[in-house]
């Protein structure tokens, strides 16, 4: 067989693919970047040519600001926490105990549930007034009354991230489970011979092992907390007084609330650009990660 033509039979191959990608991508996303030059309205106005006028109003807008700092706590304190928690539900269910093969199973139901089951479901425990968190705090004495947690500005944000981190910690433990079933029991058996401790045998023989695969939940999971909208949607719709509003929650009023087709593919776009930043860096970690194994 002529290996000068393997190339050419896997462009040919790779032919239909490409074409659903370019009409499935490719021109949406040129039209965003075609619209995002204009001051089109959603309904009416086809709009001018205005360049780079909405990007440059966009990033000096409060409203703008204030969306990218909310984003940015939501991401960091949701990754960070599920990571953590994920870790150490992980080093639990690999213990030998009973109903270990249970509760590993019944691990998967929370990041199974669809999100906006699991917002629901967390609406129902915030509520004022019948909630299940109100009652359990007031009957142990931890609360004199019943709060909104969601209708206060200092309150809410952390409460979506509560709903957030219970819902895909899951996802972190199980990766973390099956990178922790590649750790050799015989190096962990000589480490516990050597007298080395709890931390040291986490840090020196099981964290290792743990780098590559926590990196990748790393990045998915900021990429997903990053762009996040419907949680935040059906707990509070960006409430109270904005302190909830997410950047992918400002892109949908933009367009189509406020009906700034432009503006509003303008921002899209700078969001875009932001997680692409973000995959870009965390790439180059893993790659990192690997050579440094």
């Amino acid at each position: 067989m002529n290996t000068a033509w393997i190339p050419r039979q896997a462009w040919l191959l790779a032919l239909p693919l490409m074409a659903v990608m370019v009409t499935v991508i490719g021109y949406p996303l040129f039209d965003t970047i075609r619209l995002s030059l204009t001051d089109a309205r959603l309904i009416g106005s086809t709009g001018n040519f205005v360049g780079l006028n909405n990007f440059a109003k966009l990033v000096s807008r409060p409203d703008f600001l204030q969306a990218l700092s909310t984003t940015a706590i939501f991401t960091v304190v949701s990754v960070s926490a599920e990571i953590v928690l994920g870790v150490l539900t992980a080093l639990l269910l690999q213990q030998r105990f009973v109903g270990r093969t249970l509760l590993r199973a019944l691990m998967i139901l929370p990041w199974a549930l669809p999100t906006v089951v699991n917002a629901m479901l967390w609406r129902l425990i915030y509520n004022p007034e019948y909630g299940a968190l109100n009652a359990a705090l007031t009957q142990i004495g931890l609360l004199e009354g019943y709060q909104s947690w969601l209708g206060q500005p200092q309150s809410a944000i952390w409460a979506i991230i509560v709903a957030d981190v219970w819902k895909n910690f899951s996802l972190v433990a199980l990766i973390s489970l099956a990178a922790l079933q590649a750790v050799p029991r015989d190096v962990q058996a000589a480490a516990l011979i050597d007298g080395a401790g709890i931390v040291q045998r986490f840090r020196y023989v099981t964290l290792p092992y743990l780098a590559g695969p926590l990196m990748v939940a790393v990045v998915l999971r900021t990429i997903e907390a990053f762009k996040v909208f419907d949680i935040v949607w059906v707990l509070t719709r960006g409430g109270p007084a904005n302190s909830t509003r997410t950047l992918s929650l400002l892109v949908y009023q933009e367009a189509f609330a406020f009906q700034r087709a432009g503006s509003g593919a303008s921002l899209a776009l700078i969001v875009t650009l932001i997680i692409t930043l973000l995959a870009v860096f965390y790439a180059r970690l893993v790659r990192r990660t690997e050579e440094m194994k």
